[in-house]
């Protein structure tokens, strides 16, 4: 099992970053920021232990806080050289954005540098909505000349940082209400050449609609006129919670069939089983249309609660086009493992395939109580 990212935050980091503070001012009291930083870590969550970092940051750079921007610029690394997975070394810069978040907004001009060296090398994104709500104006007008950036993470960053529903961030009640100013940066970055930036406009996208369905469709029917195949890729993204809703104007934007014409058949093994185990399942989609249909097919599988009411949760399976009479098998594994996120509850578990929203009864898999040991 993995390690909680928690731990990523210990006296060695700590260590690492007194170092790095020293390198770029040689009176910088290393031993002193080592000692408070570190101070009971190992007590704390996660964002416990980055804001307790950043306030011994605060306690021993430099009193004038440009002078610290100073400080904190120089004792960076390199940029990311790439826009692939970075693994957590990258989250050393966790502190360096909260205490930009929390110090920084009567110094508009220095954390608005800062935050653009810290985006290219980990992530803004947090930090920023703070300056979004204390300096709405001003803020917007940046992102607007970030948004044609030559850095790719830069970029990103307009995207990102103005997301409604950002997830692990306080939400921007301003935009939920009114998307407009999000939408214009979006505008600008719709075309973006990596797909990096283009997967953030489409994740911001979705966001949007959770507040304002009208708007998201409105955007994507507009946006899919002429549409690049990256594009229609994006535009796919940002649809996703809306086809998996069925929703038929989403549908038509992508141009999947309201009524689709499909019989459907599901297989699965074993029938019953225990909490914590797995079921093994097939979808055959036989096409009964004349014509080629472009199917969207997924999976609602009706998991039941604590109080014994079953809620539905929807698994991605295909994107396809099938032929006349043509017939496609889908496999998936279905887990029964207990998470932090999902419990299981032992009793009959109904299945339905959505095949372009429109629902297939599948059967039902019995789930049992686990089994127990000692």
């Amino acid at each position: 099992m993995a390690e909680p990212l928690k731990h990523f935050f210990d006296r060695t980091l700590v260590s690492r970053l007194g170092a790095s503070l020293r390198s770029a001012q040689p009176d910088f009291p290393e031993q002193p920021f080592v000692s408070e930083a570190a101070r009971g870590l190992d007590r704390m969550e996660l964002m416990d232990r980055a804001r307790h970092i950043a306030r011994a940051l605060r306690a021993h750079l430099p009193a004038d806080y440009e002078r610290a921007c100073g400080v904190l610029h120089r004792s960076l690394g390199a940029p990311l050289a790439g826009t692939d997975a970075f693994g957590l070394a990258v989250f050393f810069y966790l502190p360096h954005v909260l205490f930009v978040a929390e110090y920084g907004l009567d110094h508009f001009e220095a954390s608005m540098a800062l935050q653009r060296e810290l985006t290219r090398r980990f992530s803004a994104e947090f930090s920023i909505r703070a300056y979004l709500e204390r300096h709405p104006e001003a803020t917007l007008e940046r992102l607007k000349i970030w948004a044609l950036d030559p850095d790719p993470h830069v970029r990103r960053l307009v995207s990102e940082g103005t997301r409604p529903r950002l997830p692990w961030a306080p939400r921007l009640r301003a935009f939920q209400l009114d998307p407009a100013p999000v939408l214009a940066l979006l505008e600008l970055l719709r075309d973006d050449p990596v797909e990096y930036v283009r997967r953030s406009v489409a994740n911001n996208l979705n966001d949007i609609g959770k507040d304002h369905p009208e708007v998201l469709l409105a955007t994507c029917e507009r946006w899919i006129e002429g549409a690049t195949p990256e594009r229609q890729r994006l535009i796919a993204h940002a649809l996703r919670s809306s086809i998996k809703k069925g929703d038929p104007r989403a549908m038509a934007v992508l141009g999947f069939s309201a009524r689709p014409r499909a019989r459907v058949e599901a297989a699965f093994s074993p029938a019953q089983v225990r909490i914590g185990g797995s079921v093994a399942l097939t979808v055959t989609v036989q096409s009964e249309a004349p014509r080629h249909q472009r199917l969207v097919v997924d999976l609602a599988v009706f998991f039941l609660k604590a109080s014994g009411e079953a809620r539905p949760k929807v698994f991605k399976l295909r994107n396809v086009e099938l032929a006349p009479d043509q017939a496609l098998e889908i496999s998936k594994t279905l887990s029964f493992r207990q998470h932090s996120t999902r419990k299981h509850y032992p009793g009959e578990h109904r299945l339905q395939v959505l095949i372009n929203g429109a629902p297939f009864e599948a059967g039902a898999i019995v789930v049992a109580p686990a089994t127990r040991t000692g």
